[in-house]
């Protein structure tokens, strides 16, 4: 089984995932990603999807239970990448994945994580920490 790479670029960490995965490796990359948010201290997690062909309900649950891990770790979690076939997929699975945000490519997810780093730390010098 290979595990799944996860590359820290400044304060993010970027999970290209570069196929379809089998449920061994979701967990897998879910206790990875959760260890690697803790030791870097990052502030988001970028999902790439984009060579993602397939999903289904254990990959979307995946996905959501990601996210919600790294908010429970102060980082916040945006899935790139995905295709219109996952899309709907995912609808038809009736996988609404609340709270997690998407964009449509790599560089779209970086702006959009950005935006929500600088206005948290604008809400943080608003209350003097």
């Amino acid at each position: 089984m290979d595990r799944v790479p996860i590359l820290k670029i400044g304060d993010i960490l970027l999970v290209s995932i570069q196929g379809d995965l089998d449920d061994q490796s979701v967990l897998t990359l879910q206790e990875d990603l959760a260890d690697r948010v803790v030791e870097t201290g990052a502030v988001g997690v970028i999902i790439d999807i984009t060579a993602v062909e397939i999903v289904d309900s254990f990959v979307g649950r995946m996905l959501s239970t990601i996210a919600g891990m790294s908010r429970m770790l102060d980082a916040e979690t945006i899935v790139v990448g995905m295709r219109p076939a996952v899309a709907i997929t995912l609808v038809e699975l009736g996988l609404s994945l609340g709270g997690l945000r998407t964009a449509l490519d790599l560089e779209k997810g970086i702006a959009l994580l950005s935006r929500h780093t600088s206005s948290r730390s604008d809400d943080l010098s608003a209350v003097g920490l």
